[in-house]
């Protein structure tokens, strides 16, 4: 046998250059920490961008995943199916209001095109209304309701009927929902637009408006569900009752899984006018079903908040000088820093902890729920060092 390839150089080599690296090549997992080819370990901030939320290699999640892999992965979803079934119910049990109808596909960006899709079929309406400074995925409908210029402008002429609106301005955004609007699309935490939390009574007014105007409120959770800001959805920090919900990322612990959650609103839908060919796929509904169970067993969403706060706490009591303010809910966490953000992460990972960016100055922060009380207040000792060590 010759010598180990360089995996580094073969990805490089062979992809077509839409990600900047990191010189990192991960190996393994467990719990909150990964181990990259030449064995260090970190404490795993970024987790797949929010997916390993209920952490790697989970026992219970993979073993479910094993069992399921060895029985079906595949059955298209014109036949039925226990697991889905399973999974159905126990989505219906932890949503509120009355999200209890499901389209299963395989990402956020599609579950997102797929609410889009079903607002203007529903309504008869062309018109989306999405925030400035928000993110939604970049397939082109997603993309066209996405703000950032980086993403959209090699790929333009987008979708047409597409407005944005300034996030947190109640006056322009509610002016910007009108008779042609079919709905707004939303996020209540704002992950790539730098962890900007949105503000109680925009939302009220936006909700508000969206009910006087017949169109349909839309809120993306694809980075905030599951637990992550404390809540099992973030609008239920502020009593949101909206028609549809898109989940992804941490919904089956790393398995591909998208979910539009519809409520009563939302009806009249054609046959046949949307699907997915692995969307609901007997091994990411296992997958998915047992992260809700872990996710409730190990009472993970109220530990998002406590453990968000405590990290919070940490930064602010003894807040290093080059550190503007501190965002977010739960453990969905954003430093906004008063120099560039990206100088940061190699220092950071230098000394065992993965962080990743939301924006030019926002250092983020998404770690596994079941993150150790040690392993977080390493972090944040960490940040506090790498900060202070830079100012």
């Amino acid at each position: 046998m010759g010598p180990e390839p360089d995996w580094m150089d073969l990805e490089d080599r062979h992809e077509i250059g839409v990600y900047a690296k990191r010189p990192i090549s991960l190996e393994r997992g467990e719990g909150a920490r990964v181990w990259d080819s030449e064995g260090r370990e970190y404490i795993d901030c970024v987790t797949g961008v929010g997916v390993a939320l209920v952490g790697h290699a989970h026992p219970h999640v993979t073993r479910s995943v094993a069992a399921q892999a060895g029985t079906l992965v595949s059955a298209y979803e014109i036949f039925y199916s226990e697991v889905r079934g399973r999974l159905l119910r126990k989505l219906a049990s932890v949503l509120p209001g009355d999200l209890d109808r499901f389209f299963l596909c395989n990402s956020g960006t599609e579950a997102v095109e797929c609410t889009l899709k079903l607002a203007r079929a529903v309504t008869g309406r062309p018109g989306i209304v999405s925030a400035m400074r928000g993110y939604h995925g970049k397939t082109l409908g997603a993309l066209s309701a996405t703000w950032g210029k980086d993403y959209r402008a090699p790929a333009e002429p987008l979708l047409p009927g597409i407005r944005h609106a300034p996030f947190n301005n109640l006056e322009k955004f509610c002016a910007a929902v009108d008779e042609t609007t079919a709905a707004v699309l939303l996020e209540v935490v704002q992950g790539e637009g730098g962890i900007r939390v949105a503000e109680a009574e925009f939302l009220e007014a936006v909700e508000q408006r969206c009910r006087e105007m017949g169109a349909l409120l839309v809120i993306d959770e694809v980075q905030t569900g599951c637990g992550r800001t404390g809540k099992f959805l973030a609008l239920e920090h502020f009593g949101l009752e909206p028609d549809m919900v898109c989940l992804a990322k941490a919904l089956a612990g790393g398995v591909p899984m998208g979910v539009v959650a519809c409520g009563r609103r939302v009806h009249g839908v054609p046959e046949r006018f949307h699907s997915s060919t692995f969307g609901g796929n007997p091994l990411a509904c296992a997958a998915a079903l047992a992260v809700l169970e872990v996710i409730e067993s190990e009472g993970l969403v109220d530990r998002a908040e406590v453990l968000g706060e405590r990290f919070r706490t940490a930064i602010l009591d003894e807040k290093p000088a080059g550190v503007r303010k501190v965002r977010g809910l739960g453990l969905m966490i954003g430093l906004e820093l008063k120099k560039k953000a990206g100088r940061f992460l190699g220092p950071l990972a230098d000394r065992g902890v993965l962080a990743m960016l939301a924006g030019n100055t926002v250092l983020r922060f998404l770690p596994p729920l079941t993150i150790t009380e040690a392993e977080l207040d390493r972090v944040a000792d960490t940040v506090k060092g790498v900060l202070s060590d830079a100012s």
